[in-house]
């Protein structure tokens, strides 16, 4: 068990929260994808995002499936490495 600390001990001297963190799943849509490399160029560049598990691009489906640890990256650090690689991407939104 972690002693108590006053409410008001600085933060620096307070003990860290867990962190939880959830394998997530996203869709991201790549519309520009224009060429059969599209796909390996893509996938290099997500698999190298740390929490990174897994990236499938489908370049008939213009799209990518991405799992992630969503304690280490986000979303948006996804879609910045897409658009870095030179392919702007966005959420594929889930049917509701």
């Amino acid at each position: 068990m972690l002693p108590s600390m006053p409410a008001d001990a600085p933060v620096s001297r307070r003990p860290a929260a867990p962190a939880w963190s959830a394998p997530r799943t996203v869709a991201l849509s790549l519309p520009t994808m224009d060429c059969a490399v599209c796909p390996i160029t893509l996938k290099k560049a997500m698999v190298k995002v740390d929490g990174v598990s897994r990236a499938e691009v489908n370049f008939d489906k213009r799209q990518a499936l991405v799992d992630f640890d969503d304690a280490k990256t986000s979303v948006q650090a996804l879609t910045r490495a897409t658009q870095d690689a030179g392919y702007p991407s966005t959420v594929v939104e889930s049917p509701k």
